[in-house]
């Protein structure tokens, strides 16, 4: 489906300007304590910062010793302690637990607590209620956004997903409304802005809020048009296997904060290893976003390639040689080191995806997505489910097969719930009540869905009544509509042609050609129609809050100038490397380039994990 008018991509801004911002900062705050500090991190912390201010840095600031954050007394014998903490209450309350201990001992030391990306009321409370207030200060660092990769930024906040969509907790949006602020304020201003879904708005009105607030500078805009969209939007495309390669390591080995640790099993020693995943890794970069069934024949090809780049140093002189061994061969040496790497990765993941019958599993799930032979998908999950093959998968099937088929009929429902809980303990029944909120595991209701009823309701009642009614329509089961959505947005291509996976034809190649996500098509669509004109059922069937606003102070800006090719894709609630890969086609397509900024990096693991309540 290549575009007949296809352009060039325009060229990405230059993110590093967004770690030297937050080092620089760093640094100011740790040297406003003056003299020698030891420095507790927090664990979800340790990632990040190494990316942004490594070891040598922070000792280079007077820094002396650097201790995990672990909620047990502490060892350290400094005169002053710094702490580098996410706004939680549990490590505020360790905080005054350690300043207490400290004083009961009579023990002098200064102490500075720097939270990050800021500071919420919740953790200043508790500090005055454990009666510490006065005895530490307490600074922001607002470390908003970690570039991952040159199109890829990180707010790194996993909690997101869970606070604001399970628990309704909404202190995180104004966070995600200052990172876009940041990125407007350094690469705008942005033409056009759309958007769907609850968080999303709220996320533009706090980033509105800060712009209005500030003061404009005339400058030429990096970035045009930017997207929001809510995970909830779509939830099928992160419940889906990942068949791309980044996302299959991603979903075998864990990849964190963009690096990746390579077991024994790939290294071939008795050690693990630490790789950077990104660009800047030319083996990775050439087949992260391939489908997995190409990405041996490329590695072979490569290994071919290098294996002639080396035999050039047969029959050289003396000097040939030399420029050889000064040029070329360190760069040899490191590609062969990292296509080893690859190609042993490979090898693992081919090893347990065929040992977990991973065909039967995608073709369950592609059944799934077609609507095609539901009973047998039914018998494929109670197997699952009763073999104990794992816990996360299982209910991964389950939440698929209830979105896919906009709930499940009540004897199916009970009798899976009733075999899962047998299976994997009956702890499992708040988590059950977690994805029913979220309509990813729910019951069929009998007669109109509750979206239509819900929007009736409010038209008749004032907003306080109606907030109620609505508190307690959404603890009832929500619809996904997905089958509505499928056929007016053609996400399942037709199955009765072949589907070439190494020319890959459209974005349903990031899961084997069976499904175009939703969240993408979204996207593909509203730059298509330069809005929301003409998918009024569609956003009706989402129930999804969807707004198109025209920024301000880019008149001076040519329509179709570089930044107006450039599109910065915001997810809140995380996103997964097939949505990544799958944009990266569209933008080579249509002559867009995309960029990625997410709450976090999510997979089907993590966002079902963050909904466990397991317990007891």
């Amino acid at each position: 489906m290549a575009h007949s008018a296809r352009r060039d991509s325009p060229e990405l801004p230059d993110f590093s300007l967004l770690k030297r911002l937050v080092r620089d900062q760093l640094i100011y705050l740790l040297e406003q304590l003056p003299g020698k500090k030891d420095l507790f991190i927090d664990s979800d912390l340790m990632s990040p910062l190494d990316r942004i201010a490594n070891v040598s840095t922070l000792k280079q600031h007077e820094v002396d010793k650097l201790y995990k954050v672990e909620y047990k007394p502490i060892i350290s014998i400094s005169d002053q302690l710094c702490f580098l903490i996410r706004p939680r209450i549990p490590t505020v309350k360790w905080i005054c637990d350690v300043v207490n201990a400290d004083k009961a001992a009579e023990k002098y030391r200064r102490y500075k607590i720097i939270f990050t990306p800021q500071k919420f009321y919740a953790c200043e409370a508790v500090l005055e209620e454990q009666g510490i207030f006065g005895d530490v200060t307490t600074d922001e660092w607002a470390f908003y956004l970690l570039p991952l990769d040159d199109d890829v930024i990180s707010l790194e906040l996993p909690e997101f997903f869970r606070d604001n969509f399970l628990a309704g907790d909404q202190r995180w949006v104004r966070t995600a409304g200052s990172a876009l602020h940041l990125l407007h304020s350094l690469f705008g201003p942005f033409s056009k802005i759309f958007g769907i879904g609850h968080c999303s708005k709220m996320t533009y009105e706090s980033w509105r809020e800060q712009v209005e607030e500030g003061e404009q500078k005339a400058r030429q805009a990096e970035i045009g048009n930017v997207f929001l969209i809510d995970r909830d939007v779509d939830y099928v495309t992160p419940l889906c296997s990942q068949v791309v390669y980044e996302g299959l390591v991603d979903d075998i080995f864990r990849i964190k904060c963009g690096c990746v640790e390579f077991g024994p099993d790939v290294t071939s020693s008795d050690r693990s290893i630490k790789v950077m995943l990104n660009s800047q890794d030319k083996v990775f970069n050439e087949i992260r976003n391939e489908h997995f069934s190409n990405v041996f024949g490329f590695l072979s090809q490569k290994a071919r390639n290098l294996q002639t780049a080396y035999d050039k140093r047969r029959g050289m002189d003396i000097q040939q040689m030399k420029t050889f061994v000064s040029e070329e061969l360190k760069g040899l040496k490191q590609e062969h080191r990292l296509l080893s790497l690859h190609i042993s990765a490979s090898e693992s993941i081919m090893k347990k995806k065929t040992k977990q019958d991973f065909q039967e599993l995608l073709k369950t799930e592609h059944c799934l997505l077609e609507g095609f032979e539901i009973r047998e998908c039914i018998s494929f999950i109670e197997e699952h489910i009763n073999r104990q093959v794992s816990m996360i998968e299982s209910l991964r099937l389950l939440c698929l097969l209830s979105v896919t088929e906009n709930g499940l009929l009540p004897k199916d429902f009970r009798s899976l719930k009733a075999q899962y809980l047998q299976s994997y303990g009956a702890e499992h029944l708040l988590t059950f009540s977690n994805l029913r909120q979220l309509g990813l595991l729910v019951e069929q209701q009998p007669g109109e869905t509750l979206t239509v009823m819900e929007s009736k309701v409010g038209k008749l009642v004032n907003d306080r009544t109606a907030g109620k009614l609505t508190d307690a329509f959404s603890s009832l089961a929500k619809k996904s509509n997905f089958r509505a959505l499928s056929r007016k947005l053609n996400l399942v291509p037709k199955s009765d042609e072949e589907y070439d996976l190494r020319i890959p034809r459209d974005m349903a190649y990031i899961f084997s050609g069976a499904y175009i996500p939703l969240s993408c098509k979204l996207i593909e669509q509203v730059l298509e129609r330069d809005g929301w004109t003409g998918l009024e059922e569609v956003t009706r069937l989402i129930n999804g809050h969807e707004f198109a606003v025209t920024g301000g102070g880019s008149a001076d800006l040519k329509p179709k100038s570089d930044a107006q090719r450039i599109i910065l894709v915001m997810f809140l609630g995380g996103c997964t490397f097939s949505e990544i890969s799958a944009l990266r086609f569209l933008g080579k397509e249509r002559g867009y380039t995309f960029i990625v900024v997410t709450t976090a990096i999510t997979n089907s693991s993590r966002l079902l994990e963050a909904l466990l309540d397991n317990r007891v």
